[in-house]
């Protein structure tokens, strides 16, 4: 029934009129038919002027018409290629991360089929025309003309290879006659083949995948060589458009697309019926996500040597220029590493560790590895980025600078006994004392150094000097700040307690491995460039050394720290055969390390919670300490690094070190107050540190063995550090100390 007709005549017809909406629908079909035709006849006539054009280049026009390009004019558009990190032996440590993954190969390393595919389903006739396919162009006109829309394309392999490498891919009539008379040129100039190559290796077949390198690896986790023809088929047909067909999240449309491309190859004669018929009766896609281009090992060195590369080469070419990155890591000690690692800390619920090996001939990291019970991933580089106290390995550098200055460590007498510093009577006091609280009395530097004991070494930072310190820890290979937030060098630093990196150690006692001669640490051996020339401006593989301190300092030194092996706080490290080593501690258990070496492998074990410094007061039963776990994995790792090669000395030096007399400062007497002198304005020569001071003489004398404490200085109980010291006036004092254990 119809409605009524509308009062005052301006009013329309309801649209839900039966009649009505039949009518729009037939306007709406109509409008839409025109639209196609107008389109098909707009496609025609390109494809017509196009055809025209390139009858134009045979016929008598072709001056003019090939005057439009030229070949050697063109410049390829950088698509990238990914970089990649190999270790010693060759072995893939990854992939850098990149937008766009791509690895070119070459035609023999790229399955026939997937040549056979790309032919069929692009491009059948690629081996028989000259750059651009006539019939193809007809043929590809006609099918549009009768769909209303644009059902195939005209464009060969060869002008999608010049469209996507080096013309743009705006749709115009001028670049449309451009990348005809290009394609033809470059059909003329390259073999088939060779076109057919690159194509495959810049075309997109899409989740970041570019070249059919990419796209193997991808989709399947596989080398393009080894491509089935059910999987060439199925990316053969990926091109046209990858997100429709994509296999893994529309696998219908990918399988669909699959049929098509063998239906493609049985027309071309490039399958049999018995091959056909086999391949499409198989419903599944068998995809195997690659992680060739997600999946990094030894993430802590591989952090380390993309860092260099990006300092050295941009992030954009580390990311996209194809490089090949060959580095010093040997993978059998990364094992031994982390083998050692875990033997020792096996609970979700231990500190992590970290292990740095260096070659001390040439500088080269072996091994770069640490492990997080309970965590995973690579935020965080403790090897290299991470710095914490040293702690009592930090004596060596003392030790150093100490035989440097002619400081004979055998015969140099020091008093152990708490000892009490405080230069700046508007600052907390520096209290320190041993690790148990007992003291050995008047002992040799030496004998305090198979002790570890605090006491005597921050008398002898303070009589070397805390500059001079430092300045020896540099020279041997630290490269952390080793002032404190003001700048100053503080006496606490012969202690440790300036926070360094596993990295810096493990580079300084490799110095004294070496026999006072500083490699700079080495990581990269050689890159290979995009363009496949090894690149030898940088200087990769080249060990960058210097002589920083004498052999002879350096044996003295040695000696000692081998000593400690076998009768100090090393002998849990001790496998055997010449080592030489340090322990240390920090306060309150927060970081245990230990720092050995051979006369052929360095390697620093650190020990600790990434996330602050907490105790490890209850790891496995035990309060933590250098002489403890850290001893234990350096030995389970030099054992499997170096237990089976033959035993070597460290060689002897040109000469020893030349002995000086010395004098201790006012510090060596166990106690040091500053003079009333300092409280009328004069300089303390506490902030100055001076060497071979001659006690004023209002130093009290060193008391005998063993020093009572002074009355007004009571024997700390625990090593507990003051709190951080204000700005004074005066020269800046020292900071609580770090309180370092053996």
């Amino acid at each position: 029934m119809s409605p009524p007709p509308a009062r005052g005549g301006g009013r329309r017809r309801r649209p839900d009129d039966f009649d009505e909406v039949v009518r729009r629908a037939q306007k709406r079909r109509l409008r839409v038919q025109r639209k196609r035709r107008r389109h098909a006849a707009l496609i025609a006539g390109t494809f017509v002027l196009i055809g025209g054009g390139i009858l134009v280049a045979g016929f008598g026009g072709a001056a003019a018409f090939e005057a439009s390009c030229s070949l050697s004019a063109l410049r390829p558009v950088s698509i990238g290629a990914n970089s990649f990190i190999y270790s010693a032996s060759g072995s893939l440590l990854g992939s850098i991360p990149a937008e766009k993954n791509r690895q070119p190969v070459d035609l023999e390393h790229i399955s026939p089929w997937m040549s056979k595919a790309t032919v069929a389903i692009e491009d059948r006739r690629f081996y028989k025309h000259g750059g651009v396919d006539y019939k193809g162009i007809v043929r590809a006109a006609v099918k549009d003309l009768r769909a209303g829309r644009v059902v195939q394309g005209g464009s060969t392999i060869t002008q999608q290879l010049v469209r996507n490498l080096y013309i743009s891919r705006q749709r115009t009539f001028k670049r449309k006659i451009k990348e005809a008379c290009l394609a033809i040129k470059l059909a003329r100039n390259k073999p088939k083949d060779w076109i057919l190559n690159q194509y495959m290796n810049a075309v997109y077949y899409g989740n970041h995948a570019y070249g059919i390198e990419a796209a193997a690896q991808t989709y399947f986790e596989r080398r393009a060589a080894t491509l089935t023809l059910d999987q060439s088929a199925l990316l053969a047909g990926l091109p046209q458009a990858p997100s429709v067909y994509d296999p893994i999240h529309r696998p219908l449309d990918a399988l669909d697309r699959r049929d098509e491309v063998l239906r493609a190859m049985f027309a071309n004669g490039a399958l049999t019926r018995k091959q056909y018929a086999s391949a499409i009766s198989d419903r599944q896609l068998h995809l195997v996500p690659g992680r060739l281009y997600t999946r990094i090992r030894e993430p802590y060195f591989f952090s380390y040597v993309r860092d260099q590369l990006i300092a050295e080469y941009g992030a954009n070419t580390v990311r996209s220029g194809g490089l090949r990155v060959y580095t010093t890591i040997d993978p059998r000690l990364q094992v031994a590493a982390r083998k050692a690692i875990v033997g020792t800390l096996y609970s979700k619920y231990d500190p992590a560790a970290a292990i740095v090996s260096i070659d001390p001939a040439t500088g080269a990291i072996k091994a770069m590895t640490a492990v997080t019970p309970g965590r995973t991933g690579n935020q965080f580089n403790l090897v290299a980025q991470a710095k914490r106290q040293a702690g009592s390995t930090f004596k060596a550098f003392v030790l150093t600078a100490a035989v440097e200055e002619g400081i004979d460590p055998a015969t140099t007498s020091y008093v152990s006994g708490p000892f009490h510093y405080q230069p700046d009577p508007y600052s907390p006091a520096w209290d320190v004392s041993t690790y148990d609280h007992t003291y050995l009395g008047s002992t040799t530097i030496e004998n305090a150094t198979l002790h570890s004991d605090n006491t005597v070494y921050a008398q002898l930072t303070l009589d070397v000097g805390p500059e001079k310190v430092a300045e020896m820890a540099h020279k041997l290979g630290v490269q952390s700040p080793l002032t404190t937030k003001e700048g100053a060098y503080v006496p606490s630093l012969g202690l440790g307690s300036i926070p360094v990196s596993p990295l810096d150690m493990a580079s300084a006692y490799a110095t004294l491995a070496a026999g006072g001669v500083y490699s700079k640490p080495m990581a990269i051996r050689k890159v290979v460039l995009g363009n496949g020339k090894v690149d030898t401006d940088v200087g990769w593989g080249q060990p960058d050394r210097k002589r920083v301190i004498s052999d002879g300092v350096a044996y003295t030194v040695t000696q000692i720290l081998e000593k400690n092996m076998t009768s100090g706080t090393g002998t849990g490290a001790y496998f055997g055969r010449p080592s030489a080593g340090k322990t240390g501690t920090t306060d309150s258990y927060a970081d245990a390390w230990f720092c050995g070496f051979t006369p052929t492998l360095e390697a620093t074990v650190w020990i600790g919670y990434p996330r602050g410094e907490i105790p490890m007061t209850n790891v496995h039963g035990i309060s933590v300490s250098g002489p403890t776990f850290p001893a234990q994995i350096w030995r389970s790792f030099m054992l499997a690094a170096v237990g089976r090669s033959a035993p070597v000395d460290f060689p002897q030096p040109s000469a020893l070190p030349t002995w000086h007399s010395f004098t201790r400062g006012q510090y060596a007497v166990g106690s040091y107050t500053s003079p009333p002198s300092y409280y009328s304005g004069s300089t303390s020569a506490a902030t100055t540190a001076p060497t071979k001071t001659t006690p004023k003489k209002t130093a009290p004398p060193p008391p005998p063995p063993p020093p009572p404490p002074a009355p007004s200085i009571p024997l700390p109980t625990t090593p507990t550090p003051p709190s951080p010291p204000p700005t004074p006036p005066p020269p800046p004092a020292p900071p609580p100390p770090p309180g370092p254990q053996p």
